[in-house]
């Protein structure tokens, strides 16, 4: 009788074991497939990629480099018109449409300074903004680095 009862126990110990095990494993699948966990982490990196691909194209283009370099005064953002480089901001426009999700505003500043949020970023969202650095080309004798910040959020 007494070695009965000690077997239950020990039944009933492997089956809550096999329990705890089979709950894990079908968490762990839900996690893995992406049904889980997954939520605005995902959707930032998304949008940084974004804003990294138009920073990047405008970074490597020697003109709309040189139509950043020459701004005066900055700081100066994408919403004074006759101030920022019409090209630089076409370019933002033209590759942020690709992303139908984003709406975005820019910014020029000193690569030293920190470059202002423009008025016109929604701030009842969360705002994702990435920079890039604009320096001259190396035959030029003068050196006044920029940076062109790129300010987005979700529509």
């Amino acid at each position: 009788m007494i070695k009965r009862a000690n077997k239950r126990g020990w039944i009933r110990i492997v089956e809550a074991f096999i329990a705890v095990l089979l709950v894990t494993g079908v968490l762990l699948i839900l996690i893995n497939q992406g049904y889980l966990g997954k939520g605005k982490s995902d959707y930032s990196a998304k949008i940084y990629d974004a804003q990294i691909a138009v920073l990047r194209e405008i970074q490597i283009d020697s003109t709309l480099r040189a139509e950043i370099l020459n701004v005066n005064p900055i700081p100066v953002s994408s919403d004074q018109t006759g101030l920022f480089p019409v090209n630089v901001l076409k370019k933002i426009n033209d590759r942020i449409t690709e992303y139908q999700y984003l709406n975005c505003t820019a910014s020029i500043c000193g690569l030293d300074k920190i470059c202002p949020q423009p008025d016109t970023t929604n701030k009842e969202k969360d705002v994702y903004a990435q920079g890039v650095a604009i320096s001259a080309e190396p035959n030029l004798p003068e050196f006044s680095p920029r940076q062109l910040k790129l300010f987005c959020w979700t529509k």
